[in-house]
């Protein structure tokens, strides 16, 4: 199998898998891939990396904390993983790269891109470790003092990982979006620093893989908002390429539009569009959506999700692409597939030799299995909620030493203590000690606690027989509850049932007058009474059909003639409670749907019906298409007839 990346993001829900998340929708994990085909039919991450056909897998914004990663998120079985989680927000950013432990093994592995982060279980930055446990190419304290942030910060949130193969360093990033402006800083300080770290990479002599949701699109062929703006001329490709974020990125890539003189350390580029080297002029290869407005169906959006190498790994592709058809996020995977042989220093070298540790495979074929011990300090494995855990597989696999063999007695051993005789009666009596069963009873029993309830005299089963029954557990509770406290706790179950005590005299005269009266006393209600004016109050007594009558000034024949019919009630309470009917949009007569108004303002929270379907390439509504149509109707002037 050839090593193929995968760049997607959003873990599963439950990682979850979150967008290029393709994961999840740009969300949580409760919003996972394992709900839509082909992953649904076998819901776990070993299935569908198979599926993938890949050989490392990163997805990014996992939106997930430490506290909820799972066996299935991190023990997959065959793979190793390596996360960088938010450090304070909680459900944000996120990134993992799962790497596949038949093919590929890395040789160091770092969190953030400043190195100014630790190494798990270590109190020393990933910068000040010995240069042959560092990957290296750290931003220098110059390039750390032009920030308008502080670099540690940058670091927080659960943005990179970088991981370092003999063949190539590999990042896997998550970029901050352009969504508030009050982040602006917090953006061009995290893409100068990406700059300045693949720079330096670079000039070091190591070859450098950029992938992941890098939240920029180079230029107008991989926006669909800047086509349309430039068809209607509200808008530029020089404007759209000069912005300060993506200027900077753009002097990264090779072909990337850059208007004006380069800036100054950015005179050239240095990494390669793999996907767009094999597909250079194809339009609409667009990797994300806005889900809000349902735009993919339309393909109405932004190519944001890219696999960058340097420019001498050129020749080392054989195929990448997109797969918008998997579902799953708003974001589809982006995919490189490596050649099986590549050229290096002039000599064919089969790819496998040089993406594991040295000794690993020669020629292509493994010398030597994995172990735990190629597992690195940042590795998911040897976190210490899931480090020494066993697989249901090495349950059944793995043998027991051979200590544990020779301090075990067989189970028979048991079996004869407990058929040994019972010693006398007056023994048991006179026994002081009371029996204490073993903190950690298990299947066999060890010589010396044979040898210990033999000297004892005493079986299990006498002793269990010889202990005093304890009382019944109801008893106690029983006489919790007849025990009239004055706590002001809480009220037990049999006094919320009890019927309060009432000092008022008149309460107990009512009470006994209606007991006497018993069920044979008529009312008559009149129709211009109240219920709450015809039943008896706790205060007052209940009055006879004669009294109400007199009090009412009114006769039972006036009574009589207003009747209420209970149809017309019935359905006048039914109209009252039924849900309106759903408007149909005018172009296509469908049944429009609802959503509500978010955007701050007057109409914010307002409700309102909408055409249903998807928008089309423009990304406007339109009419005599078979797009979104104009239809827009506010649901409080929604009167529910057509």
């Amino acid at each position: 199998m050839s090593n193929t990346l995968i760049q997607q993001t959003s873990i599963p829900s439950q990682l979850a898998c979150g967008t290029s998340r393709h994961g999840l929708p740009d969300n949580d994990m409760e919003r996972n891939p394992f709900g839509y085909q082909p992953w649904r039919d076998n819901r776990s991450f070993n299935a569908m990396f198979d599926i993938l056909e890949a050989d490392i897998v990163i997805f990014q914004e996992t939106k997930i904390q430490r506290k909820d990663l799972r066996d299935d998120m991190v023990l997959v079985p065959g793979w190793d993983c390596y996360f960088s989680l938010p450090r304070h927000k909680k459900g944000y950013s996120g990134v993992v790269i799962y790497t596949r432990n038949e093919t590929c093994t890395p040789i160091r592995a770092e969190e953030g891109i400043t190195g100014l982060l630790c190494s798990p279980n270590s109190t020393t930055p990933y910068r000040h470790l010995p240069d042959d446990q560092q990957i290296g190419g750290y931003p220098s304290m110059e390039q750390l003092s032009d920030l308008q942030v502080d670099p540690a910060v940058l670091d927080c949130e659960g943005r990179c990982v970088i991981l370092e193969f003999p063949a190539f360093v590999l990042l896997g990033l998550y970029c901050p979006a352009a969504r508030d402006e009050t982040r602006d800083d917090f953006r061009q300080g995290f893409i100068n620093l990406l700059d300045a770290r693949i720079r330096n990479l670079v000039s070091m002599g190591k070859r450098v893989i950029v992938t992941g949701d890098l939240n920029i699109s180079v230029g107008e062929i991989d926006s669909a908002h800047l086509t349309e703006a430039i068809r209607k001329g509200t808008g530029s490709e020089d404007e759209f390429v000069s912005s300060p974020v993506r200027r900077v990125f753009n002097q990264l890539v090779e072909g990337a539009k850059v208007v004006g003189q380069r800036d100054p350390a950015r005179e050239v580029p240095v990494l390669h569009d793999i996907c767009r080297s094999f597909h250079p002029g194809r339009r609409g290869m667009y990797t994300c959506w806005e889900t809000r407005v349902n735009a993919r169906p339309g393909n109405y959006g932004a190519r944001i999700d890219y696999i960058l190498s340097s420019l001498d790994m050129k020749d080392w592709w054989s195929e990448a692409n997109i797969q918008e058809g998997l579902m799953g996020s708003d974001h589809c995977p982006v995919y490189a597939t490596f050649k099986d042989k590549i050229s290096l220093e002039g000599n064919e070298i089969d790819i496998k030799d040089i993406m594991n540790p040295p000794g690993v495979f020669k020629n292509g074929i493994r010398q030597r299995e994995y172990s735990t011990k190629d597992l690195l300090p940042l590795s998911g494995r040897l976190i210490p909620e899931f480090t020494q855990r066993r697989s249901i597989k090495d349950m059944f696999t793995r043998k027991p030493s051979s200590s544990l063999k020779d301090s075990v007695t067989p189970i028979t051993n048991v079996v004869d203590e407990e058929s040994a005789p019972t010693p006398p009666e007056s023994t048991i009596t006179n026994s002081a000690e009371p029996f204490q069963s073993p903190s950690k009873p298990g299947l066999y029993k060890t010589q010396s606690n044979a040898s210990n309830a033999s000297s004892n005299g005493l079986s299990k089963r006498t002793r269990k027989e010889s202990a005093p029954a304890p009382p019944p557990k109801r008893s106690k509770s029983r006489g919790k509850l007849d025990t009239n406290t004055t706590s002001k706790g809480q009220q037990s179950l049999i006094g919320f049932f009890k019927p309060k005590k009432t000092q008022d005299n008149q309460d107990t005269n009512t009470t006994q007058e209606i007991s006497d009266r018993g069920l044979d006393g008529a009312f008559t209600i009149s129709p211009t009474k109240s219920i709450s004016q015809v039943l008896p109050s706790p205060h007052k007594p209940t009055p006879t059909s004669q009294t109400t009558a007199q009090d009412d000034g009114s006769t039972t024949e006036s009574t009589d003639e207003t009747v209420i019919d209970p149809i017309v009630s019935k359905e006048s309470w039914s109209k009252l409670f039924t849900k309106k009917a759903t408007p149909k949009c005018e172009e296509h007569q469908e049944p429009c749907i609802m959503l509500t108004t978010k955007k701050p303002g007057i109409n914010c929270g307002r409700a309102f019906w909408m055409c249903s379907r998807p928008l089309g390439p423009t990304g406007q509504k339109e009419k005599g298409t078979q797009w979104r149509c104009k239809t827009f109707i506010w649901a409080s002037d929604w009167n529910g007839q057509e």
